[in-house]
């Protein structure tokens, strides 16, 4: 039985999904095309197309899934966090901001091909980011019945916090000036630790 006639498809999605980074991190977006993934998974180019229409298509659930891997991974980081809930909504956020701004996959995007990802900080969300906001939605709600996160719109104040952490991904080597990573890691944990803290001021219309 050769990978395409794995049962559910998922080992095929997977080897896939595997070619298209290697191929990806190997030649850039541009470059890599729909014969060179085939050829790397060990399966048909018809195989990809069954699934994928093109490779843009391929490379954002590329992307959706290796975001999903860090958000997971951040997860379980700040699970061991100390304190109350809003200590773990913002170790998760910069855990996952850090790992995020060493990804590999996002590092070879950003330096070679940045135009795939103005599309989802201009006009739409990606599946990586509404996964973040539904994960920040359900732990600022959980933080402000615990008392730990201050008073507000679940939704907005989660918005904000992906604003924030988003900026630390993709803009901070633009003003670094010799500041390490682990320095401005400790500034959006201040960041997002006093903005969500229910002494953090309120702003007007935000109840």
């Amino acid at each position: 039985m050769d990978a395409e006639e794995e049962p559910g498809g998922r080992r095929v999605e997977d080897l896939v999904l595997d070619a298209a980074r290697d191929c990806v991190l190997a030649y850039g977006v541009r470059r890599t095309t729909v014969t060179d993934v085939a050829r790397r998974a060990g399966v048909s180019r018809m195989s990809v197309y069954r699934r994928w229409p093109d490779v843009q298509s391929l490379v954002g659930d590329l992307m959706s899934r290796e975001w999903h891997r860090v958000i997971v991974d951040a997860a379980r980081q700040a699970a061991a966090a100390d304190g109350p809930l809003r200590s773990r909504l913002v170790a998760q956020s910069v855990a996952a901001a850090a790992t995020l701004r060493t990804h590999p996959l996002l590092r070879k995007i950003l330096e070679v091909d940045p135009e795939i990802l103005l599309p989802y900080m201009l006009d739409r969300r990606g599946a990586g980011q509404e996964e973040m906001l539904g994960f920040l939605v359900e732990m600022i709600a959980a933080g402000q019945a615990e008392g730990s996160v201050r008073a507000g719109d679940p939704a907005r104040l989660a918005r904000a916090v992906l604003l924030t952490a988003q900026s630390f991904v993709l803009s901070v080597a633009t003003v670094a000036d010799g500041h390490t990573p682990a320095e401005f890691d400790e500034e959006l944990t201040l960041l997002l630790d006093r903005y969500l803290s229910p002494s953090a001021p309120s702003v007007r219309g935000e109840d």
